[in-house]
């Protein structure tokens, strides 16, 4: 288990105090628990949406074009 110190504006301090009372947990917990659920939820995409995005004809028609143009080499990624 890790450590780590961090500076925060007073009102993010009390609104993280007043979530993690809510929940009935301490800080350091509801930190841990909220930076979880945003990573989880943040980051992926779920089954529906991803189908969604698969039926998008045109959307992966572009999106492949998109991923030859980097692999020729005709664009950078950053």
């Amino acid at each position: 288990m890790k450590t780590v110190t961090m500076r925060i504006d007073d009102s993010v301090y009390e609104m993280i105090r007043q979530a993690a009372d809510g929940q009935k947990r301490n800080m350091s917990n509801f930190v841990e628990f909220a930076t979880l659920q945003y990573l989880t939820s943040s980051q992926y995409i779920d089954q529906a949406e991803l189908n969604d995005i698969l039926n998008d004809k045109p959307l992966v028609e572009n999106l492949n074009s998109g991923l030859q143009d980097v692999k020729n080499g005709d664009y950078t990624l950053v």
